[in-house]
């Protein structure tokens, strides 16, 4: 077994890997950008070291600074995690010129299933269930919008060289798919530098299960059972879990031989997942399921995978890519239970689900029988906008699937999450969705819910809204007590009287209100719009009467927490205004959230129409696209394409018939 290893990796994925070899024994080292300096993987490793800035292009994909890093460290092997370069080729034979094992499949396996049209014709030779389409060679869009009236629409349109949604496009007809072909195209380039895509035919009530897989250098392989992870949005898994609901032991059996074929056609060792999509319309069937792709590394929701079988995937990696045999075979696997994960990212699903980076106000997990919580940030840390926006996975695990959706209700009703918006109220929304609990999903439920599952009342913030204004008093009184020593010398404008009161404004959610405040007895409080509520001091952070309120302070903000529901509540700055994104009718377009301004779609002087698109803003592997709400004349363009911007930045503003760009 090895000595040392270097994990070419951040955040979760990093942490997850230190915690395994770590028991081990191994020697772990970290690399990390400049963002990532106060990372919790960096906490955790044995050593640390700085591989580049903040952007992965300058830092965790540069493959020869992780490798001078590991030379100069004497790392044994290199665990690549998930994403980044875990399916790169070429990295993983430059591991193994400079002597050190890539803990990882062969790089002629990684080639075989990195191009979704090449691992297609491969699979289909191997005699693997393949779904309808073209992946053939030619590219001219005439040709492929023939091969899309061929198939049948609706049809697919996907980048071969991509994954997680990205290139992407379901096309409903003919009169679309130009549009749809040109936009799958561009985000292919931009994220695997590869135009070149596929077509296939739109599966009826699809169902994505895939078959985990692991192979050893002595040419066994086996299946660990399957994964269901139909319940995603834009093609990013949210909800995945082990066994598949509505799986029979023929079906199992059908899927897991023909993804153990599939590993063994590209001579496959080490951990893998093989993607089926299954037509669910009618139940899970031998003849109804076919090869959408191959993941040639560990997988987000392996943890589902683990829970199940009560093996670690990672040892197995390690030990494998150690050169030692599986120690087991495939009659030695058994299902124990039911397991569930959730993906916790920092967005805001009531905003279209936009990236929510900034520093985390306050962090808490649940610590309760049958919960595993894989985290990168720390209570106190921070998501930058430069990365994968997930803040953690978690995992519940039963003894049968009702007892382990029951456990993952309870363990998101007890996260706290403070500081960036999160999807901890939507994902108890969707667990608790009929359709799920029954077994009625398939990949289009959530989108078909979204209204019921991402929509939330603002009258329900007034009570939350209170309680922020009346903490962020008492902790501004609470200080100038602290600071001073002496009360009288409070500037916090209350009356000497036996209850003394005072309005101020506050903002939140854009908007400015104000609120009623009052002490008495050294008690603070707040009333608005007759709502009343005392902000009562509990451990670091402040509590309504009854509890179901929380407010954590960070900086001059406070974050109100209620049904995990969050409300950002400040004092009002007049040279700010109510919000970061301005008034509306002021004409000045702003962005979002923080990242990158990726493209510009309007010049200085030109006419735009209503709807006609602006600017693309991306942050944390997203795109979010800008629109003109109206007719109007860009008078002025204030930051170029390729700039990092910061949320509420001017872009453009335009004219006197301009007004707000709305969520595209």
């Amino acid at each position: 077994m090895f000595k040392s290893i270097l994990i070419a990796n951040r955040g979760e994925i990093a942490c997850r890997i230190i915690r395994t070899a770590s028991r081990m024994g191994l020697r772990t080292i970290a690399v990390y950008s400049r963002a990532d300096a106060k990372g919790q993987h960096v906490q955790e490793a044995d050593e640390a070291h700085e591989i580049g800035p903040a952007p992965a292009a300058q830092s965790y994909l540069r493959a020869d600074r992780i490798l001078e890093v590991a030379q100069r460290t004497g790392a044994e092997c290199i665990h690549p995690g998930y994403g980044f370069l875990s399916e790169n080729a070429e990295f993983a034979e430059s591991c193994a010129t400079a002597g050190i094992v890539f803990v990882g499949p062969p790089p002629s396996a990684i080639r075989a299933m990195g191009l979704k049209d090449g691992a297609k014709a491969l699979m289909r030779a191997a005699g693997v269930p393949v779904v309808p389409g073209y992946d053939g060679e030619c590219q001219d869009e005439a040709v492929l919008a023939e091969e899309a009236q061929r198939i049948g629409f609706p049809v697919l349109i996907k980048a071969v060289a991509g994954g997680g949604g990205k290139g992407m496009r379901r096309v409903d007809g003919a009169e679309d798919f130009a549009d749809a072909l040109a936009g799958a195209r561009r985000e292919a380039q931009a994220f695997f530098s590869n135009d070149r895509v596929l077509i296939e035919k739109y599966i009826s009530s699809p169902r994505h299960i895939e078959m985990q897989v692991f192979g050893d250098s002595h040419g066994n392989a086996v299946h660990m059972f399957e994964r269901d992870c139909s319940l995603q949005r834009r093609h990013q898994k949210v909800i995945e879990e082990a066994p598949a609901p509505g799986m029979t032991a023929e079906v199992r059996a059908a899927m897991g031989a023909a993804a153990v074929t599939a590993a063994t056609a590209v001579g496959y060792a080490g951990a893998g997942t093989i993607e089926f999509i299954a037509d669910g319309s009618q139940g899970l069937r031998t003849d109804g399921f076919w090869f959408m792709e191959m993941n040639t590394r560990l997988q987000v929701e392996h943890p589902v995978t683990e829970a199940i079988i009560g093996r670690d995937l990672v040892e197995l990696q390690l030990r494998v890519a150690a050169g030692e045999v599986l120690p087991f075979t495939q009659d030695d696997l058994a299902i124990n239970g039911h397991a569930i994960e959730a993906r916790l990212y920092a967005e805001d699903p009531a905003n279209g689900f936009l990236p929510s980076p900034g520093p985390v106000a306050w962090l808490d997990f649940p610590k309760c029988e049958g919960i595993r919580v894989d985290a990168g940030v720390v209570n106190g840390g921070e998501v930058t906008s430069y990365y994968d926006p997930m803040i953690a996975k978690i995992i519940a695990h039963g003894a049968d699937r009702e007892e382990a959706l029951h456990r993952l209700a309870n363990a998101l009703n007890d996260t706290i999450v403070a500081g960036p918006r999160c999807n901890v109220a939507f994902l108890r929304r969707l667990i608790a969705l009929p359709h799920f609990v029954h077994h009625k999903f398939d990949t289009g439920t959530i989108e078909r819910h979204l209204a019921d599952l991402a929509s939330f009342s603002e009258t329900s913030s007034l009570p939350a809204i209170a309680l922020g204004a009346a903490a962020l008093v008492a902790q501004r009184a609470g200080n100038l007590i602290q600071c001073d020593g002496n009360p009288w010398d409070a500037n916090d404008g209350f009356q000497l009287s036996p209850k003394r009161s005072l309005t101020e404004k506050f903002a939140s959610n854009g908007k400015l209100h104000e609120v009623e405040l009052f002490t008495t007895g050294g008690i603070f409080g707040g009333v608005l719009s007759g709502v009343r509520q005392i902000a009562r001091a509990h451990s670091l952070h402040w509590r309504n009467e009854s509890g179901e309120l929380r407010a954590f302070i960070h900086g001059d903000i406070a974050y109100v927490l209620q049904n995990s529901l969050q409300t950002e509540v400040s004092r009002y700055d007049p040279s700010q205004g109510a919000g970061a994104q301005g008034g509306e009718g002021d004409g000045v377009i702003r962005s979002p959230m923080h990242g990158k301004l990726i493209a510009l779609f309007a010049a200085d002087g030109e006419s735009v129409a209503r709807g006609q698109r602006l600017a693309i803003v991306e942050a944390m592997k997203m795109e979010h696209v800008l629109v003109a709400p109206r007719d109007g004349v860009v008078s002025r363009i204030s930051v170029a394409a390729g700039a990092q911007v910061a949320q509420g930045a001017e872009i453009m503003t335009i004219g006197e018939n301009g007004g707000d760009v709305k969520n595209g």
